[in-house]
């Protein structure tokens, strides 16, 4: 997060707005894992430190920083770190 402006800490639900325009399921529910600790939760559990202009997503158990979403002129970038991966529970899987 950039020091000059004020934001806040929340759970990941704050998430569902930013990503929604990503994802097409409700992300609070995505269940994501941490590269650092292993811990597997939905993103609804993760620490995220917010603000205008990007999310810093953490682990709630060790605090790493899974991965950022920042805002951009032309969309949302997602910028991945300690995150392992993600699953969306109940998606369908459409054969190819």
């Amino acid at each position: 997060m950039r020091a000059d402006i004020a934001g806040a800490v929340v759970d990941g639900n704050a998430l569902a707005g930013l990503l929604s325009d990503v994802f097409a399921v409700d992300v609070t529910t995505v269940v994501g894992t941490c590269g650092g600790c292993g811990a597997t939760a939905p993103l609804a559990d993760a620490v995220v430190e917010i603000d205008e202009v990007a999310a810093l997503v953490r682990c709630r158990s060790c605090t790493h920083t899974l991965f950022t979403a920042l805002r951009t002129g032309d969309g949302v970038r997602i910028v991945l770190a300690a995150i392992r991966g993600f699953h969306v529970p109940g998606a369908a899987v459409t054969p190819g």
